[in-house]
Parts: structure tokens; C-alpha cells; sequence
């Protein structure tokens, strides 16, 4: 067969090779209708050069397209010999400042992390070593492909946009000048003929879709039957199973089938038979019969050799015009028009819109080769590149359901080239105000996720493959939204504005359906049986922090944007939560003759979502509201009357109130979904825009309401509120229930509940909330890491958030606070903390986690030891509140505040009637050390005419009125001082009663003459002044000291017996004659154990407690309890058999329990020892 052909193939190479370019030109050049000429041209040579067999002979191929196809068109652009035509244009030609070198698959790029104006502005490694980076701090990646070099980009840096190669031409280039002016008239024409017809014919060639006949004005004469066999890349079929399945089909060997698939997933097309159509149709049944069962077959079709000879010119002829357009700027100008022009049809008729809207339809390597073409001449020429980007915008709903539909990866999709439009400022502004790209991008997300619930909320539960696979491809379009925003604007436009708060509007809706998403309900009785699905929820949440994030700085940036952005955002929340109550029925709560109505609402029992993005996006902007201080220049703008504080605090505090149900062991049952959400809601990568925000929520409810309102709700939502309003209900309750995991949850409960109220006062470090700056801030991060112990750049770096540009701000700080500890021969460089910013820890820091809680205290107190000095953990002195939050103070001194405190340590002092904790107790003395230490900033910072309103000491030295009298918290502290079961906070008691009497004393002395004075005289002077109530307050005290040791005595006694049973038992045993008799029964011993009759001993019961497996729940073993079960393996055993060749008869019948006595075989059951409840186990 081979040879057969070859004579003619031979004939068909001698009389191409015989075409002469420069005649051919000349012939065009004469041409009345230049278009029909070339048309016939390539339809006559096209199909003899390409596709002449079933292997393709690539250089041979390219050898003689230059020669007959595309060098008459360079004869006919430069009007001579292209080799003198070209060297001439380039001369003439101002090279462009621009570098734009289009990176290939694993090139390194550079991106300079102190000029770059986002992370995405990169420079190729020739530029970076020839600019002004390459000494800054930067960063180095590899390329994935796509991307192009930045360099010469003025927007793209905030200083050294071009290297040493282009800075050269900087001084002689004009951003206007027009690139035509280079160029002849003649060679404009001609260029533009010649661009014009063989772009429109790559355009139409390549989005052809019929695959057995071309196009009329390229049709041949006679037509062979020659066709191929074609096999299209798709992202859904393994190598494998198209290995497979081509051995199969077309009989090939296993290495040929690896080479094709090899070649089909690189280029996304190959011919794998060439021949009749018959013959082709045969193979592409198998393929489609072989690759059907699972999913949607592999694409085949059957393609004519004449097409597909033509789609493989096309894209040699894309690549051609990307490298003449490198000769001059004019010539690149020419194909943007060209390119850009509308067709006949209106619309989306012009070529480039023609390309982007088949995107999906075309197979890899013809995306790989027009993308290459956009970037060349499109995204290098700064007029048509705006053109090109409305373009692009007016098209990118539909360019992005192309790219959810279609199965190819991000970087072979057109929808990625966002990334080079949409991070150019001044474009992306333009788009925003234009073409509305904020609203349309969002709203385009938001068609893609139908899936609601009856509220409205997005709904991710039961996600099929396929939905879970579009929500991933959806994402994509959220980094956009980023690209649009991450440079922001620092001059606003009417027009600006108007487009940004459409945008904004719209961004609103999409939290609105975040808003409340995955509500869980908490499992009782039995574990979950299926656990949800949360994690779409959160990766959407994820995806969308930097984008909450920044829009907020936009908001920041302009006064009028941030008064309309709040007064939206408020009023979406109301429409989510206007109904807060959900039909729930009022109730009034009063403590301490302070009553408030609320609803009856238990987070144990009702629905309950983590997801609040609407509240938590206006407690940002309520921050900045502070932080610009529009707040207080503009009141009149803001509707802060019409704010509804118990609304505002309502879900956050519920979400709070789960965190500390979920920490008390209360939702055990609803399985590692729960324990991964709250995980992630403290993480470092959500807790900016989750956590902390709902803090700053209920900082902001707190600052606008009264604080024993508050307080009151916050102890109803932790159902707490019966304990602290009710007197003794804490005695009646240690002394009723005995379960003890009812008594260590309320434990737990109220150590939360003071750890909310200890972060709500204490966190002000965020601008807006407190007078800092953000540096602040992240030296308090950093401290706060440096605590737990010392670490590698690393190590801290991952411990800290990142903003949009993936920077933490460490480095600006780190020296201020930390020694860089260099490494030993082996091991790493660690930064220390500072001694001197050992003063700033904060025990209850609201970052740290329960572990990283434990193991700083260790640390700290263990420093304190080395250094002799006492091991107290007093709360640091904090920065004063910001005007707007300044109330929030009055907490610390309200009266439930203070009931709740003296409660705590009465329960301290008469510690054997209560169930209560240190934990719980240590809590309490933070929170009235932060109350002393405001107190003495208010003090210290009091000017004449003001009179400092915080008096908690004059509060805690008072005693609790009739009937109850009970002491003030002063004197609870002054006994508890000396409580030998209180020895590791002995320290933290003493330095609040020094504090306290320093504090009393400067409130003694005048406000004109601040005192200032050393702690040892403090106790010697404050014991001078005994009145009265002193005197009372002594006698009280005596009297809770004398009660105390007694009770102490007789608990210790109690706990000692119980500690030591086993040796009062042996006691017993050696001296019955002297034991005494307990519960008129006779003596457990060995000599009088009677088992029957009326002196029967009474021998007492162990009893035994054991957990379910399946439910974690605990039960004591009893006959009347519920039956528990173990697993067990039961099968034959012959280990002690004395006749092991006996073999049973019929085994169905055989009893096991009845053995022969030659034991042949008996039975062995063995169990894993896990008990379970029999219920559980058969369901």
C-alpha cells in the first residue's frame, strides 16, 4: 500500500514545490476579488499538504505551508521579499514597552510582595533580574501556563514598572501616538486585506461543526473518500480506560494506544484511524459502546481528511499572525481591528466574540493556540485591550456557563483570561461603572446554585456528583469578584458609586441566601445516622472572606458609600431576622430588680445556623462607621435610632451558645460535621470574617443597650438564667441531681459564658473597636503566638490571617517584639518573645484554643517562677475603647454583673454545698482584675471637669442588702486569700486586693495630685482606716472562716476515707474485735461473712458505670436499666481436644453444649470488650 502511494505523494511534493511565492503574490495583487483568489488558493493546496495519511508528518507539513500557503501572504503584506520587508518594518517600528512574554507550563515568574499591586502582576526571570525587585522581598512560583509577563505595566506596580531592557524605550514613547504612523498606506492596506481574510477564514474553519463537508467557498472538485477517525480529550475518561478501549477498537498495540492517548490529552484531539468512512464509523461505534456504561462516552467523530487538513492550517495560521504582528506594533494594531470589527450580523458578530463564544466547543489545542493569539495582540495593545475587555464583560455570563458546562480545566477555558482584564484598575473600574461587572458577576453566580430551601437559603444537602462538580467550576467566579476588587479606588465617581452600590446590593443577596444556611437541630436520645453535608457551605464561606473583607475597604474609602452600604445592610438584616422571634412566645426576665422581656429560645432544642454573613458584614461596617468617625460627623445620615440592639445580638450569640454547648459535650450526638464546623468557625482561614466578627456584634449590641438587659438575655440563651436567679438554686441543685454530666455541662456552661463577657470587654484591638492601628494588632497576634512558645518564621506565619495579597504584616512588627534566636548546626531559627512583652499576655486571649490556652499558661507561670517573681496571670492594661464603643465598660459594674460574681465566689467559700470550679472561680478573678484596671486608667486619665461614673470599687466593698446579707465580694476575696484548696490562685487574690487598695486610694486623693505608690506600703496603709463597717465586715468574715474550717475538716475526712478504701478495708480485717458496726449489719470480714439467713452480711455494692460505643452515653449497670451487649465471635475450638480426627455428622443438629467426653471439639468466644446499648446495636 505504501508503496503504491508514494510516487503520487512524490509528484504531489514536486509540483507544490514548483509554486512560487512571489507569483503568487503578484497574481493576489492584480485580484479584483482578493477574498475568492485565496479561498480557491487554500482550497486547492490546503488538502494536498496537510492530512495526506494516517500519521502526521509535522515538518514536513509546516516546510511546505510556508512555501505555498504563507509565503504568498508574506510576499503579498510586505510588498517585496519578506526577508528585506520584515527587518524593515521591525526597524521602523517603537518597540513597545510592554515585555508580555507568554509563559509556558513550570517557568518560574516573580512577583515583588512590596510594589506589586496584587499578587497576580508577575515578572518572567529576564525582567526580574534586570529590575529594582530583585532587592526587594518577593516571591517565585511556576507558571501554569496562560500568564503573561508583566513588565511595563504602569498600573500593575507601585514603583519599578519596567527592568533595564524596557526601560529604554520609556523616554521616547507616547501613550497616545498612534502605531499606524510607521507604516505606509500601502502596507496598511494590504495588511489589512490579507489579516482580514485569513482571520475570518481560521474563525469559520475552526468553528465549523459539520464533519463531512466545508464550507462552499473551499469545497474541492472531486472529493476522495478518505476520512479520520477522530477522539476527543474529556476530563471524565482515565488513561486507562482509553488505552483500553482504542486496543479494542482500532487493534492497536498496547504502546500505540499509550502514545495516542498520550497525544489526545496534550493537544485534546488525534485521528486514531485513517481510511473509508465505513471503516472509520466501524472504530467509532466500539469507542462509544465501550466508554457509555458508567458515564457519557468518549467524543468520537468522523471527519473528512479535506476539514481536518483545514482546522490544522487554521491554527498554523493563528500561530503565523501571532509572530508577524511581533514585527510591529501597527501590524498588531491592524489585527485588533480586524479582529474587533462587527460582522454583518450585529452582535457578538466579530470574530473575536465568534472564538470566545465557541470556547467550549473547540478542542484543547485550538484554545492553547487563539488564547496565545489574544494575548499577543489584544492584551498588548492598551486601546483595543479596553475594547476587548467590554467585549469580554458583555459576554461573561455566557463565557462562564460555557466553562460550568464543559469539562476542561480552568486554564484551557477563555473565562481565565478574567485574570489579565480584570486586575488592571482603571479597566476594572471602567467595567464596574460601564458594563455593571460587579452585579453581573455575582448575579451569574447566584444562577448557578438554584438549589434553595423554602426560606430561600442555598441548600447543598444531597449534592449529586454532578452538582457537587458545577459548584466547584462556580467557584471561579468568586476569585473574579476578587480580581474586580482588589485594587481600591482612592477617587470616587457619582457614577462609581451608583455601579459599586448595585454591586453591592447584589453581593447582599448573595448573603442573604448564606444567611441561616445548614441550620442544625441538636440530636437527642441516639446518634446522627447520616452525617450532613457542611462542607460546601464552608468552602463557599472560605472562598468568600478576602471578598467580604474587601468590600468593606471599599466602603472604608469613601464616607457617602459607607453611610449607604450600612444603612443596605441593616435593612437586608431586618428583612432576614425582622420576624427575630420565629413565633416564639415572650417571656420577662429580672435579676437583681432589673427585668427585661425577650423570647423563650433554647439553642439546645431550636434550629441553630453558624452562617450569619449579613450580621457579620454590618458589624464590620459598623466598626468602620467608628473607625472613619463618620459616626459621630454624620449622625443625622445614620439610622442608628432604628437599630434593634437585642435583634443585632440574637444569632450571633446563639452561634456563640453553641460553640459552648458543643465544648460542654452537649451535641456529642451529632456526630465530627458539628466539631468540624465550630472548628472551622475559630481557624485561622474564617475567623476574621466568622468568630471574631460576631464578637464585634456583640460588642456593638452591648455599647448600645443596658448591660444588665444584656447580661440577662446572654444567661437565658446559655440556659443559665435559673441558676443565678433563683437564691440556693446551685445548693438544691448539687444536692438533687446527682448526674454528674448534668453538673460538669453547667460548669462548663457558666466558664463560657464568663469567657464571652472576659473577650467582649477585653478585645479591642480591632481599629474601630478600641485606639489602635493595625499593627497593633498583629503584634498582639504575634505576642500571643510567642507565648505558647517560641517558633519558626514558618510556623508563626501559618498562625496568623492572610489579606487578599496573601501578606500577613508580620515583617513590619516582628522586630519590635521578638528575638530572632539564630539555628544551631541543625534545627531552625526561632523567634522569642521579648521579656518586656510578657506585660501584654492575656490568658483569655480570644485566638487561642483550649490546648493553646493550657500550654501558654504553663509557659508564662513557669517564667514567672525562673524570675522569682510571683506567678499571677493579671489581665494587661488595654487600650481605651473608640467614643462609639465606650460604654461597653458599664458591664464590668452592673448589678447582674456583679450578682453573677458574688454568686461565684460564694459558691468558692462554701465550696462543699456547690458544683462549681476553679476554672469557673479563676474566670471570675480576671474579670474583677480588668474591672480594678479600668478603674485606675479612668482614674489616672480623669481631667477637673469630668467625674469618673466607674466606681466598681465602692461597689464590691459593699455587702448584699436584706434578708440575704450576704458579704461583699471584697470580703469573699479576703477569705478565699487564705483557703488552703486554693492555692494556685492564692497569687492572682493577692494582686487584686493590692490593686484594689491602690485604686481606692488614688480615688482618695485628689484628681489634681495622681498618687503614685509602691506596692508594700499599699496593705500597711489600707489597714490604718478601720470603721465601722469594717469592724462588721471583720466579724463576718471570722464567722465564714470559723464555718469553713469546719466544713473543711469534715470534707477532708469524707475525701480521705473515700481515697483510701482499700486500707480501711485491710484495717478492718486485722482488728475486727475493734472495727465498728456500719449500717446495723455485722462486720465485712472473714472470720462473720454470713451468706444466708437474718444475719445475712450486707456486703455493699460496686457500682459500675460504663459508656455505649455507639451513643457515648453513660449508664450504670443495674438489672432495671437498659440491657447492654457486647459483640462477640463465637466458633469451633479444639485446643484442649483429645480426639481431633472425629468428625460431626450433621453439625445443624449437634449441641455444643452436650460434649462427648473425648472433648473432640468444643466452643471458643471471644469479644473486643466494647459495650454497647442492645438497642443501639440492632439498630
Amino acid at each position: 500500500m505504501a508503496s503504491e502511494l508514494e510516487p503520487e505523494v512524490q509528484a504531489i511534493d514536486r509540483s507544490l514545490l514548483e509554486c512560487s511565492a512571489e507569483e503568487i503574490a503578484g497574481k493576489w495583487l492584480q485580484a479584483t476579488d482578493l477574498t475568492r483568489e485565496v479561498y480557491q488558493h487554500l482550497a486547492h493546496y490546503v488538502p494536498k499538504i496537510y492530512c495526506r495519511g494516517p500519521n502526521p508528518l509535522p515538518q514536513k507539513e509546516d516546510m511546505l505551508a510556508q512555501h505555498v500557503l504563507l509565503g504568498p501572504m508574506e510576499w503579498y503584506l510586505c510588498g517585496e521579499d519578506p526577508a528585506f520587508g520584515f527587518p524593515k518594518l521591525e526597524q521602523a517600528n517603537k518597540p513597545s514597552h510592554l515585555c508580555g512574554r507568554v509563559f509556558k507550563v513550570g517557568e518560574p515568574t516573580y512577583s515583588c510582595r512590596d510594589c506589586a499591586v496584587d499578587p497576580t502582576c508577575v515578572l518572567c526571570m529576564e525582567c526580574f533580574l534586570g529590575s529594582i525587585h530583585r532587592d526587594h522581598r518577593y516571591r517565585m512560583t511556576t507558571s501554569g501556563g496562560g500568564g503573561f509577563c508583566d513588565c511595563g505595566d504602569t498600573e500593575a506596580w507601585k514603583e519599578g514598572p519596567y527592568c533595564q531592557k524596557h526601560e529604554l524605550n520609556t523616554s521616547e514613547i507616547e501613550e497616545e501616538e498612534d502605531p499606524l504612523v510607521h507604516l505606509s498606506e500601502d502596507v496598511i492596506a494590504r495588511t489589512y486585506n490579507i489579516f482580514a481574510i485569513m482571520f475570518r477564514y481560521a474563525v469559520e474553519i475552526l468553528t465549523w461543526e459539520k464533519e463531512s463537508e466545508l464550507p462552499a467557498d473551499l469545497e474541492m472538485v472531486e472529493k476522495s473518500d478518505t476520512y479520520y477517525c477522530m477522539l476527543f480529550n474529556d476530563e471524565v475518561h482515565t488513561y486507562e480506560q482509553v488505552i483500553y478501549t482504542l486496543q479494542k477498537a482500532v487493534n492497536c498495540t498496547q504502546k500505540e494506544a499509550i502514545g495516542f492517548a498520550t497525544t489526545v490529552d496534550r493537544d485534546g484531539r488525534r485521528s486514531v484511524r485513517y481510511g473509508d468512512f465505513q471503516y472509520c464509523e466501524q472504530a467509532k461505534s466500539v469507542i462509544v459502546r465501550n466508554t457509555s456504561r458508567q458515564t457519557k462516552p468518549l467524543k468520537v467523530q468522523v471527519m473528512h481528511s479535506s476539514i481536518v487538513a483545514h482546522q490544522n492550517f487554521g491554527l498554523k495560521l493563528l500561530s503565523w499572525l501571532g509572530s508577524i504582528i511581533g514585527y510591529s506594533d501597527g501590524l498588531r494594531r491592524i489585527l485588533c481591528q480586524v479582529g474587533l470589527q462587527e460582522g454583518p450580523d450585529g452582535e457578538n458578530s466579530s470574530l473575536v466574540d465568534r472564538l470566545m463564544l465557541s470556547d467550549s466547543k473547540l478542542w484543547k489545542g485550538a484554545r492553547s493556540v487563539y488564547h496565545q493569539l489574544f494575548m499577543s495582540s489584544l492584551l498588548m495593545d492598551l486601546k483595543y485591550k479596553k475594547l476587548f475587555a467590554v467585549r469580554f464583560a458583555k459576554n461573561y455570563e455566557r463565557l462562564q456557563s460555557d466553562y460550568v458546562t464543559d469539562d476542561h480545566d480552568r486554564e484551557f477555558s477563555v473565562a481565565d483570561l478574567s485574570v489579565q482584564i480584570f486586575t488592571v484598575p482603571s479597566l476594572a473600574r471602567m467595567l464596574i461603572t460601564e458594563e455593571n461587572l460587579m452585579s453581573i458577576i455575582i448575579r451569574t453566580f447566584m444562577d448557578h446554585l438554584r438549589h434553595r430551601d423554602a426560606h430561600g437559603r442555598f441548600q447543598f444537602e444531597r449534592y449529586t456528583a454532578l452538582q457537587a462538580f458545577k459548584f466547584r467550576r462556580v467557584q471561579s467566579l468568586i476569585l473574579d469578584l476578587k480580581y474586580v476588587l482588589i485594587s481600591k479606588p482612592t477617587e470616587w465617581s457619582d457614577e462609581l458609586r451608583q455601579k459599586f452600590l448595585e454591586g453591592f446590593d447584589a453581593f447582599l443577596e448573595l448573603l442573604k441566601c448564606m444567611q441561616g444556611m445548614d441550620p442544625i437541630t441538636r440530636q437527642v436520645g441516639q446518634h446522627i445516622e447520616m452525617e450532613p453535608e457542611w462542607e460546601a457551605a464552608f468552602t463557599l464561606q472560605m472562598k468568600l472572606t478576602h471578598v467580604i473583607s474587601m468590600m468593606q475597604d471599599w466602603c472604608a474609602s469613601d464616607e457617602k458609600v459607607l453611610i449607604e452600604a450600612y444603612k443596605k445592610c441593616l435593612a437586608v438584616l431586618m428583612q432576614c431576622h425582622g420576624g427575630y422571634t420565629d413565633g416564639e412566645q415572650p417571656i420577662t426576665l429580672s435579676i437583681c430588680g432589673h427585668s427585661v422581656e425577650t423570647i423563650r429560645y433554647c439553642v439546645s432544642q431550636e434550629k441553630v445556623s453558624i452562617h450569619l454573613p449579613v450580621s457579620r458584614l454590618l458589624a464590620g461596617l459598623h466598626v468602620l462607621l467608628s473607625k472613619s468617625e463618620v459616626a459621630y460627623k454624620f449622625p443625622e445620615l445614620l439610622p442608628l435610632s432604628e437599630l434593634s440592639p437585642p435583634m443585632l445580638i440574637e444569632h450571633p450569640l446563639r452561634c456563640l451558645v453553641l460553640c459552648a454547648q458543643v465544648h460542654a459535650g452537649m451535641w456529642r450526638r451529632n456526630g465530627f460535621s458539628l466539631v468540624n464546623q465550630i472548628y472551622y468557625y475559630h481557624n485561622v482561614k474564617c475567623r476574621r470574617e466568622m468568630f471574631d466578627k460576631d464578637i464585634v456584634m456583640l460588642q456593638t449590641g452591648v455599647s448600645m443597650m443596658d448591660p444588665n438587659h444584656f447580661l440577662m438575655i446572654m444567661l437565658s440563651r446559655f440556659e443559665l438564667y435559673q441558676i443565678f436567679s433563683t437564691p440556693d438554686y446551685g445548693k438544691r441543685f448539687s444536692s438533687e441531681i446527682t448526674h454528674k454530666d448534668v453538673v460538669q455541662q453547667n460548669n462548663t456552661l457558666i466558664e463560657e459564658m464568663l469567657y464571652l463577657i472576659i473577650m467582649l470587654v477585653g478585645e479591642r484591638f480591632s481599629p474601630g473597636v478600641g485606639q489602635v492601628n493595625a499593627t497593633d494588632e498583629i503584634k498582639r497576634e504575634i505576642i500571643h503566638q510567642l507565648s505558647i512558645k517560641p517558633m519558626a518564621h514558618s510556623e508563626l506565619v501559618k498562625s496568623l490571617p492572610e489579606d487578599e495579597n496573601k501578606e500577613t504584616g508580620m515583617e513590619s512588627v516582628i522586630e519590635a517584639v521578638a528575638h530572632f534566636k539564630k539555628p544551631g548546626l541543625t534545627g531552625r531559627g526561632m523567634y522569642e518573645l521579648k521579656p518586656e512583652c510578657a506585660k501584654e499576655f492575656n490568658l483569655y486571649f480570644y485566638h487561642f484554643s483550649r490546648a493553646e490556652q493550657s500550654k501558654a499558661e504553663e509557659a508564662q507561670r513557669k517564667m514567672k517562677r525562673q524570675n522569682r517573681e510571683d506567678t499571677a496571670l493579671p489581665p494587661p492594661v488595654l487600650p481605651p475603647f473608640c467614643p462609639l464603643f465606650a460604654s461597653l465598660v458599664n458591664i464590668l459594674q452592673s448589678d447582674v454583673m456583679l450578682c453573677i460574681m458574688g454568686t461565684i465566689l460564694q459558691w468558692a467559700v462554701e465550696h462543699n454545698g456547690y458544683a462549681w470550679s476553679e476554672s469557673m472561680l479563676q474566670r471570675v478573678l480576671h474579670l474583677i482584675g480588668m474591672a480594678l484596671q479600668e478603674e485606675k486608667q479612668h482614674l489616672e486619665n480623669v481631667t477637673e471637669e469630668h467625674v469618673v461614673t466607674f466606681t466598681f470599687t465602692q461597689k464590691i466593698s459593699k455587702p448584699g442588702e436584706a434578708p440575704k446579707n450576704s458579704p461583699s465580694i471584697l470580703a469573699m476575696l479576703e477569705t478565699l486569700q487564705n483557703a488552703p484548696y486554693l492555692e494556685v490562685h492564692k497569687d492572682m487574690i493577692r494582686w487584686i486586693l493590692k490593686t484594689f487598695n491602690a485604686v481606692k486610694k488614688m480615688r482618695e486623693s485628689s484628681p489634681t495630685s495622681p498618687v503614685t505608690e509602691t506596692e508594700g506600703t499599699i496593705m500597711e496603709e489600707s489597714s490604718r482606716d478601720k470603721d465601722k463597717a469594717e469592724r462588721k465586715r471583720k466579724a463576718e468574715i471570722a464567722r465564714l472562716r470559723r464555718e469553713k474550717i469546719m466544713a473543711q475538716m469534715s470534707e477532708m475526712q469524707r475525701h480521705f476515707i473515700d481515697e483510701n478504701k482499700e486500707l480501711f478495708q485491710q484495717t478492718l480485717e486485722l482488728d475486727a474485735s475493734t472495727s465498728a458496726v456500719l449500717d446495723n449489719s455485722p462486720v465485712v470480714s472473714d472470720m462473720t461473712l454470713t451468706a444466708l439467713g437474718p444475719t445475712q452480711t450486707q456486703v455493699p455494692e460496686q457500682r459500675q458505670f460504663v459508656t455505649c460505643i455507639l451513643c457515648q452515653e453513660e449508664q450504670e449497670v443495674k438489672v432495671e436499666s437498659r440491657a447492654m451487649v457486647l459483640a462477640a465471635f463465637v466458633q469451633r475450638s479444639t485446643v484442649l481436644s483429645k480426639n481431633r480426627s472425629k468428625f460431626i455428622q450433621d453439625p445443624e443438629k449437634y449441641d455444643p453444649l452436650f460434649m462427648h467426653p473425648d472433648l473432640s471439639c468444643g466452643t471458643h468466644t471471644s469479644s473486643c470488650g466494647h459495650i454497647m446499648h442492645a438497642h443501639c446495636w440492632q439498630s
